[in-house]
């Protein structure tokens, strides 16, 4: 059996602020995912004038603040919300979804690529490769935290969280970390890089969506269900539920840019 390192989720406080690891790792992720999107947009084809870091981390936070708010507060406890409205801004008391995080960067995404008069699914295709940067800080944060993890276990790799009660439990968030993260941006870096797959728009951007939505659907039969909602439609979690038109969008992604780009 692994032991949970108990690391103390605040990382100094001076009087009555505190900076946190949770907030550290949002911090961390954005800023380097948009590096590193400035970095890939200086291989060819790339889209001109446009920093990344400079340019588009506002609409980032802004779509990953609101998006991810509004998503957790309609898939995951829309009724708590509607009796307690005055808690919907109250986002350090948690609750942030990925999938409603990702609908408000898409929207930013838009937003943003109409007002520079660039292409949509080049600059979707730079921050998808970006993406698996700030999952993998996150979901690292989500371990410190002791939060989201997995189901009950009997194997070498569970350990007792301090909410999770005295029963050994899969640390689903390093699951994610390792697969969401670290996997997904080694694909997408490959890719990238080393192959023509750049020059046709929109495949990158339909490669993370499968490569998230298949990732997290697996990990999801590790992690253990919000205890407000449980299993929906049988055995299934509503996280794997949200995944399933992520998945089907990445390859109606990938089949246009495939047929796009066909070869006279």
């Amino acid at each position: 059996m692994l032991e949970y390192p108990n690391i103390d989720p605040v990382i100094f406080s001076v009087g009555p602020l505190s900076v946190s690891w949770y907030s550290l790792s949002y911090i961390v992720g954005i800023v380097l995912g948009c590096l590193y999107a400035d970095y890939l947009n200086k291989k060819p084809p790339v889209e001109k004038n446009i920093r990344v870091y400079q340019d588009f981390l506002t609409y980032l936070v802004l779509g990953i603040i609101i998006g991810g708010r509004l998503g957790y507060i309609l898939f995951y406890n829309l009724s708590f919300y509607l009796d307690n409205p005055s808690n919907i801004l109250k986002v350090w008391q948690g609750g942030m979804s990925f999938h409603g995080g990702f609908v408000g960067v898409s929207i930013a995404i838009v937003i943003f690529c109409k007002q520079k008069n660039i292409s949509l699914l080049r600059f979707f295709d730079l921050i998808a490769c970006a993406a698996p940067i700030g999952l993998f800080f996150g979901r690292i944060a989500n371990f410190i935290n002791g939060e989201l993890y997995g189901r009950v276990t009997d194997s070498y790799f569970g350990m007792v969280f301090p909410a999770g009660g005295e029963f050994r439990r899969h640390p689903s968030q390093l699951y994610e970390a390792f697969l969401e993260g670290l996997v997904l941006f080694l694909i997408l870096f490959f890719l990238a890089r080393f192959t023509n797959i750049k020059e046709k728009k929109g495949f990158l951007s339909g490669v993370f969506l499968i490569g998230y939505g298949v990732s997290r659907f697996f990990i999801e039969y590790f992690r253990e269900p919000d205890r407000h909602i449980g299993f929906v439609f049988g055995n299934f979690t509503t996280g794997q539920i949200l995944c399933v038109p992520m998945i089907l969008v990445g390859i109606v992604f990938i089949a246009n840019s495939l047929i796009k780009n066909k070869a006279p």
